[in-house]
């Protein structure tokens, strides 16, 4: 019985165990891999190199002075530049903060003279009603004198 197990143990890894071919596939691809890469990107790191030694000899020490002004003169100039556009910026933004108000403020003048306009409404409204109460309060108080006087007499 331990034998047949070991059998069925050795087959199924045999046919479900694929880790060792699929390993020494990859050593394989990596190896044609590294091999073919690796020739190009020497052949390339020596074009750069050459490239570079090549650059170094044809400018003389006296450019990188007269580059390091020329920069220091561009950035100077950029900084002003960049100085100029802020200044614009914050104007355009204070235009833009005063056109804001004074469309705020006109909505609020708008809105202040409706307002103003409904509470006239509404006080004309309480004083028709306070008319009708008193009205109706003084016809009220005048019919009891009238029925006190008939009692009276």
């Amino acid at each position: 019985m331990d034998k047949i197990a070991k059998d069925v143990g050795d087959i199924q890894s045999r046919l479900l165990d694929h880790r060792p071919v699929i390993n020494a596939e990859i050593r394989y691809f990596m190896r044609e891999f590294e091999e073919k890469r690796g020739y190009r990107e020497s052949r390339l790191l020596e074009n750069i190199n050459k490239s570079v030694l090549e650059t170094n000899e044809q400018m003389p020490p006296a450019n990188f002075e007269d580059m390091k002004h020329q920069l220091s003169d561009i950035n100077k100039r950029l900084e002003a530049a960049n100085h100029m556009v802020e200044r614009v910026q914050q104007r355009e933004l204070e235009a833009q903060q005063g056109t804001r108000l004074k469309a705020n403020m006109e909505q609020l003048k708008e809105d202040w003279a409706e307002f103003l306009k409904e509470q006239q409404r509404l006080k004309e409204e309480v004083d028709e009603e306070h008319a009708r109460a008193v009205g109706q309060l003084s016809a009220k108080y005048n019919e009891k004198k009238k029925e006190l006087a008939k009692f009276t007499l």
